[in-house]
């Protein structure tokens, strides 16, 4: 009688952040592909909705072969009940810093894996984050690093910004792109052999 095959995983994201996240679970996945889909919010769409949707989208977009194991996240940040866009350039970095200097705001963290027989798992982090104070020189100084473009609300909690952070609650890996201890939970369930 056949053995069923160990179980493969399959990474739906380019983020090399999530790459190095996997790989303090151990884990290194068999492909990575990075599914093309439309991030725009739907019409008063809540941050934590927003991020369900898209992590659960982009799992669903990938094609699987047989035993693999799809992950997939999305990351939101949100002042209040506004989705804050990735930063496409060095002054929407300073304008999206401006916006969370001195004040609290929440990463949501989203993450969906589909088993080898298809079934969907999803979970949410939800962490917040406090930036201090910051003068316009040290915001300008940030943007031209070139850090936070490209980054959902403009920056990377991982480089350069973690020392404009005055404190965070919740999850720095979820802050990151992926909140480890879901993603465990998640792909343990999903029957992959994580330590």
């Amino acid at each position: 009688m056949a053995h069923p095959a160990t179980p493969q995983l399959v990474l739906a994201s380019s983020s090399p952040r999530r790459l190095e996240l996997l790989a303090r679970l151990g884990l290194s996945p068999a492909r990575v592909t990075s599914p093309a889909i439309d991030e725009t919010p739907l019409p008063r769409e809540l941050p934590h909705s927003h991020a369900l949707r898209l992590a659960q989208a982009k799992a669903e977009a990938v094609v699987r072969g047989p035993g693999e194991i799809v992950l997939a996240g999305d990351t939101v940040v949100a002042l209040g009940r506004r989705i804050l866009p990735k930063a496409e350039s060095e002054a929407e970095v300073v304008r999206l810093l401006g916006m969370l200097a001195g004040r609290r705001h929440t990463c949501f963290s989203a993450i969906a894996v589909i088993d080898a027989a298809g079934r969907l798992r999803r979970r949410l982090n939800e962490t917040v984050v406090a930036f201090r104070p910051l003068s316009s020189a040290e915001i300008a100084a940030y943007a031209t690093s070139g850090e936070g473009v490209g980054k959902a609300g403009g920056y990377a909690i991982q480089g350069r910004a973690e020392a404009l952070i005055r404190f965070i609650h919740g999850s720095h890996s979820g802050v990151m792109g992926l909140p480890l201890a879901e993603t465990r939970t998640l792909l343990r369930a999903a029957g992959l052999a994580v330590g």
